[in-house]
């Protein structure tokens, strides 16, 4: 059973086409980016998996339900921090989470919750309106995690959050998916989706252009393993040879240096064609393209 199934999804908001018939299947149990520029329509889409708008045509399911029919269902299996999330300034912020267990009928401990996220004991019986954007930030995902969901929907999760709040939050990611739960995870900052993601889908204008592994994505827009290889002399018949080289897409030189763009299996066998040709190899190097280079590919409006 899929976690989130979108079916030929399509949204207009008058004469705005926000979606146009996205087709989304997220695996159970796994984590999944959700990345695209502003005014690609993710906002839309969470908003539709939510049921928070309907859809003009198609179909979404969540945990295996009607998104629209079963929604109160669901959201009792689910857990959301969504973008903007504004507290009750007059709560505190242990207030907020025993507020989100009752209205769960669950049996969460508020201050286990509060630990996880990070929240100090001196802080959790302050009124939240008082609270810095990060600690709003880290509220809103310990009241996401009440009840264990079995969905997590995390959009822009680490809005306002320092490094070290940054990284506990991809930590946090990690310990719900080794739990079971699925991670629905957008985001803008590209290094924090690579670091905790199985899979990635990019949206743009509209439409899901991309869905794959990071590692997929790569190899769809030609952004292999860029090989850097340190010789005592750069050769014609070096270079000849590199090219030949199954996987290798471009091999460049200067002075001591050769560069060569390839699979990230083909490394092996450019080092060892280099060499048979009698040069000598000082050193060498790997370096993947980043997701950002990546993005860029799939979302630039360039050819």
């Amino acid at each position: 059973m899929a976690a989130i199934k979108l079916s030929g999804v399509r949204k207009e908001f008058g004469d705005v086409t926000a979606l146009r018939g996205v087709d989304l299947e997220v695996e159970d149990g796994e984590v999944f980016g959700f990345l695209g520029p502003n005014g690609a329509g993710k906002s839309t889409t969470i908003d539709i998996i939510l049921d928070f708008v309907r859809p003009t045509d198609g179909e979404a399911r969540v945990l295996g339900r009607d998104a629209h029919a079963d929604s109160l269902s669901i959201r009792d299996d689910i857990g959301v921090l969504p973008e903007g999330f504004s507290v009750y300034n007059r709560l505190t912020g242990r207030q907020h989470v025993e507020f989100a267990v009752e209205s769960k009928g669950a049996s969460d401990d508020a201050d286990e919750l509060l630990d996880r996220v990070g929240i100090e004991p001196a802080d959790r019986d302050r009124k939240a309106g008082g609270y810095s954007k990060g600690m709003q930030q880290r509220l809103a995902l310990a009241m996401a995690l009440v009840g264990e969901p079995d969905l997590l929907l995390l959009d822009e999760p680490s809005t306002g959050l320092d490094p070290n709040g940054a990284r506990e939050m991809r930590e946090l990611i990690l310990e719900e998916a080794d739990r079971g739960a699925t991670v629905f995870f957008s985001s803008h900052i590209l290094e924090q989706v690579e670091a905790v993601c199985d899979r990635v889908g990019i949206l743009r204008k509209g439409e899901l252009v991309a869905e794959d592994t990071i590692r997929g994505l790569r190899k769809a827009v030609g952004t292999g393993t860029v090989l850097t290889v340190v010789v005592d002399e750069v050769t014609p018949e070096a270079l000849e040879a590199a090219r030949g080289v199954e996987g290798v897409e471009h091999v460049d030189a200067n002075r001591d240096t050769i560069r060569v763009r390839a699979d990230s299996n083909a490394k092996t066998r450019v080092l060892d064609a280099i060499e048979g040709t009698g040069v000598t190899v000082n050193d060498f190097a790997t370096e993947e393209a980043s997701l950002d280079e990546v993005f860029a590919a799939y979302t630039e409006d360039a050819e």
